[in-house]
């Protein structure tokens, strides 16, 4: 990759991480996210645009994933592998953050490695999902720019023919 295409990928990135979706489970319960917990998204997304240019790969938050698995838990009942999952996330991004230490009973301080995985595979459906609505929005914008000038073309232009 071109160093132009390197620098408008990275100017994307950081765009993206201000102004992308905050991906959450369906359902409804997407306008129940805290705000500290929202800024903590934009936040955590800018660390790691930092890290991708160490050469890490992109990859969706544990913000990102407390988020989306709140919001799941709200609306249907988890199995134990994700309560454990989401208790390791929340556990891990309300510390991380400063905003309360979970109680004994239910902190979870490791994951087996079936949940790392399903935590990893859920942060990279994340970005990918949250990367996704950023293009389709960038190509809809150019789309309607498009039909904008066009229209303002015909209507500067006179038909040379009429028929």
């Amino acid at each position: 990759m071109n160093k132009t295409k390197e620098g408008g990928r990275g100017i994307s990135d950081i765009v993206g991480a201000l102004s992308d979706p905050i991906i959450v489970f369906l359902g409804g319960w997407g306008d129940t996210l805290l705000d500290w917990l929202k800024n903590a998204i934009i936040l955590e997304r800018l660390v790691g645009n930092m890290r991708a240019i160490n050469g890490e790969e992109m990859t969706g938050t544990d913000a990102e994933a407390c988020a989306y698995l709140m919001t799941a838990s709200l609306t249907q009942p988890m199995d134990h592998d994700w309560t454990q999952i989401y208790l390791y996330i929340a556990g891990k991004t309300y510390t991380h953050w400063g905003k309360s230490e979970m109680p004994d009973d239910i902190r979870v301080e490791s994951l087996n490695d079936d949940q790392m995985r399903n935590l990893n595979r859920l942060k990279a459906w994340l970005y990918q999902r949250r990367t996704t609505a950023r293009q389709d929005r960038g190509r809809a914008e150019r789309r309607q720019a498009k039909e904008e000038n066009e229209a303002q073309r015909e209507a500067e232009q006179p038909a040379l023919f009429q028929f």
